[in-house]
């Protein structure tokens, strides 16, 4: 399995991604801040009964269980704020590090935003699936579990797909899965520490550029876009 740490890390250090990683944390820190007004919106609106004290040890409990589900579902929410910024990152991450494989194309602001809009909504909806596992202490287990695949896949797919087009990079991924789930591992892992996990769609793209870009063989599959 590739693990790109210091290469990842040199590359942290490059004057504009360093700007994109305070974009991507000041976007963060909005995102966080409006997911918990609304889920503690929810909670107080749609969850009453007669009695206060009942009421109140609900509504409690349900925010217990709401916040640590909600922070572990937290991991999924980073690809939305990631494809805002990904073509610019993959851009300047091959320009530094790959100048030879580099596309020549401008970087779009919005690359592939419905696409993923609509990750980010299935892997919410698999996340909610799994909440009432939380009541028996394995609901955190089996969300890192299910994170590390559906994000390793994605930011592996935005990476190699950047080049090869979806459908060879998912091909690609799947002859890599060892790869693909240990970065994937380690972006949820990331995304779950505070402060860190502001920056973790940038960590998690330029972690996966070099991924594709170590793996044996990629670049006889094609550097061109279909």
């Amino acid at each position: 399995m590739i693990l790109p740490v210091l290469k990842t890390l040199r590359s942290l250090f490059d004057t504009q991604l360093v700007l994109l990683l305070i974009a991507c944390a000041l976007l963060a820190v909005a995102v966080i801040i409006s997911a918990g007004i609304a889920i503690t919106w929810l909670t107080a609106t749609f969850i009453t009964f007669q009695y206060d004290w009942l009421d109140t040890t609900v509504n409690v409990l349900a925010g217990i269980v709401s916040g640590i589900g909600g922070w572990f579902m937290l991991p999924v929410l980073i690809v939305l704020i990631g494809g805002i910024f990904q073509e610019k990152i993959i851009h300047r991450v091959e320009q530094l590090s790959y100048p030879d494989s580099k596309r020549e194309a401008e970087p779009k602001l919005w690359p592939d935003f419905v696409h993923d809009l609509l990750f980010t909504v299935r892997a919410l909806l698999l996340n909610l699936l799994i909440l009432p596992t939380y009541f028996f202490a394995v609901g955190p287990l089996i969300a890192i579990a299910l994170n590390s695949y559906l994000l390793g896949r994605e930011f592996f797919e935005s990476a190699a797909g950047y080049h090869l087009g979806k459908p060879a990079a998912r091909k690609l991924g799947k002859e890599h899965a060892k790869t693909v789930y240990g970065g994937g591992l380690i972006i949820t892992c990331l995304s779950l520490l505070p402060m860190i996990n502001l920056i973790a769609p940038v960590v998690a793209t330029i972690w996966m550029v070099h991924a594709y870009h170590g793996l044996a063989g990629a670049s006889s599959i094609g550097q061109e876009r279909p």
